[in-house]
């Protein structure tokens, strides 16, 4: 009998954009090296499963049928999401455990740590309900 729980995915979002500020180009190499060190030795243990930096411009899509477009995001850049990582480990702990290892923690950043869903919480809540079932009939 295999009473091993199949790994979970967490994603890591790393908030603040300024991380860099204040330090000589020497010491953002530095940072940076010691990022992608983090993330290839995840890679290497089959914890990370994907993982991009993200660019500082964008677009905020909204309204009814995606009528209004804008430039974005508009969150200040400390709370702007840099990057991310997708994680695939045995619970929440453990992401937490591995956030926590984040080079860009002691330069301002944050990690948020959230579980991935296997589907949307809604459609599970309307199919628990009937609902779901009902309207695809």
């Amino acid at each position: 009998m295999n009473t091993q729980t199949k790994p979970s995915e967490y994603m890591l979002l790393f908030r603040g954009n300024d991380w860099h500020k204040g330090l000589s180009p020497e010491e953002m190499q530095k940072v940076a090296d010691n990022w992608m060190a983090w993330f290839k030795g995840l890679t290497e243990q089959g914890k990370a499963v994907a993982g991009n930096p993200l660019e500082r411009e964008g677009r905020i899509v909204s309204g009814k049928n995606g009528r209004v477009v804008a430039d974005g995001p508009f969150a200040e850049s400390k709370e702007a999401i840099g990057g991310y990582f997708l994680l695939r480990v045995d619970s929440l702990n453990e992401a937490v455990a591995i956030a926590k290892g984040c080079p860009g923690l002691q330069y301002g950043s944050v990690v948020e740590v959230r579980p991935v869903a296997a589907e949307c919480p809604l459609a599970a809540e309307l199919r628990s309900e009937g609902q779901l079932a009902n309207a695809a009939a």
